[in-house]
């Protein structure tokens, strides 16, 4: 996977994130059960424009917004994939 410039658009300002594949999984591989804010906020201070890091950082101070802003930068990230789980057959195979 190649890396990406994703546009987020937070208060009526644009902020442009470049990530890509090793970016993401270091972000996942940094959360823990009792350390999700800490990834997601180095998750964006490092992959938004260097230019726009400051004003970003006004928004990375509530940890709900960090969430929410890592949380609509992954979603954008993620390919579209179509996944269907196959349920079990009811009927015994002996």
């Amino acid at each position: 996977m190649t890396r990406r410039t994703i546009t987020l658009t937070i208060a009526d300002k644009d902020f442009d994130f470049t990530l890509g594949a090793p970016e993401v999984t270091k972000y996942f591989n940094a959360m823990t059960q009792t350390n999700k804010i800490a990834p997601a906020h180095n998750l964006l201070s490092t992959s938004v424009k260097a230019d726009q890091r400051d004003d970003l950082k006004l928004y990375l101070v509530n940890p709900v917004t960090v969430i929410q802003i890592a949380g609509a930068l992954l979603e954008e990230f993620s390919p579209d994939v179509e996944i269907t789980v196959k349920k079990p057959s009811d009927t015994p195979s002996a």
